[in-house]
Formats: structure tokens, C-alpha cells, sequence
């Protein structure tokens, strides 16, 4: 003799979105009372994508560089933090949080942390054209640098590239002797 097991038909219970009713599926997926679909296309959901070579935004960028000007002038000084945070009235983790790029100072933060580590705001604040300007100042500093800057326009394209052929030997010499 055969035994039947009995066929057990697994239904699928839903709540509609729009009246909160839960019912099992109709045959044409619409619900009991506000006849609304019941299959509510929900949007692909996009996959997070790693960006290499992620590059900061200005403001992290700026952050990073005025954290690196305090601690950079502040060591200079021979302050700790405690005794700049007391200039400035703010606690001693303030102090920490802008060293550490963890907080950008307001322009009210960033005059009175000027006043108190006794510089010019535009010294926390420098851009990368102000230090360039730094730089070919101290190139033009040392005369013989300044005397090849100068006759540098009088040159065409072939006595230049020679010229920085032979200053790149003369680099590349050093550091093998070195």
C-alpha cells in the first residue's frame, strides 16, 4: 500500500507599501483593498567602487597644510600645546585636533591661534603660489642661480636644453660622490 504525503503549497506573505495590509500573493500581485501593486521595483542598488589615487579636496588639503604650519611654528616657538591652548583660551585637545588635521580652524579660530603663536594669519594660511614665490626668492638669493635665471630668456631651445643637460649632470655627479 502507497503512502501520499501531502503536498504542502508554500504561499508568500507580503505587507503592501501602501496600506500596510498583509495578505499572501494574489494571482495578479495587486493587494486586497487598495488593489496597488504589491511588487514595488525598488531601485538597483549601486555597488560602492574604490577610487584610486584619490585625491583630497581643497578643504582637507588646507586643513592638512594649516595643521602642519601650527605644529611646525609652534615647535618653533618652543610651545607646547597646553601653553598655546592657554594663549588662545580654548582647550589643550583643540589644540591637538588642528595638528592633527581632525579640525579646520575658523577664521576667528585662526586669527586668535596667529595672535597667539605671534605670526601673520597669511603665515598659517600660505598657498602653494606663496610658497613658490618662497623658493625662487631663495634661488635668487644665491647669485650664481640668479646670474643663469637672468640669461636664461636670451637662449634658444637648444642652448637651453644643453644648459639643463649639463646642470643635471652636474646634479646627478654630486650624488654619486656623495
Amino acid at each position: 500500500m502507497a503512502t501520499m504525503v501531502p503536498c504542502v503549497e508554500t504561499r508568500e506573505v507580503l505587507r503592501c507599501e501602501y496600506c500596510r495590509l498583509t495578505q499572501y500573493r494574489t494571482s495578479n500581485s495587486l493587494c486586497r483593498r487598495c488593489h496597488k501593486p504589491l511588487d514595488v521595483e525598488e531601485p538597483e542598488q549601486l555597488a560602492p567602487q574604490l577610487i584610486s589615487g584619490l585625491i583630497p579636496t581643497d578643504a582637507e588639503e588646507a586643513g592638512s597644510q594649516v595643521a602642519a604650519r601650527v605644529l611646525e611654528i609652534r615647535r618653533a616657538r618652543h610651545l607646547s600645546q597646553r601653553q598655546l591652548a592657554t594663549r588662545m583660551e580654548v582647550p589643550r585637545t583643540y589644540i591637538s585636533k588642528i595638528e592633527n588635521g581632525k579640525a579646520i580652524p575658523t577664521l576667528s579660530s585662526l586669527e586668535r591661534l596667529a595672535c597667539a603663536l605671534d605670526v601673520d594669519v597669511g603665515q598659517l594660511v600660505r598657498d602653494a603660489r606663496s610658497r613658490r614665490e618662497e623658493i625662487a626668492a631663495e634661488v635668487f638669493a644665491d647669485p650664481f642661480l640668479a646670474e643663469i635665471a637672468a640669461s636664461l630668456p636670451r637662449l634658444n631651445s637648444l642652448q637651453r636644453s644643453l644648459l639643463l643637460s649639463a646642470v643635471r649632470d652636474a646634479a646627478m655627479g654630486r650624488r654619486r660622490s656623495a
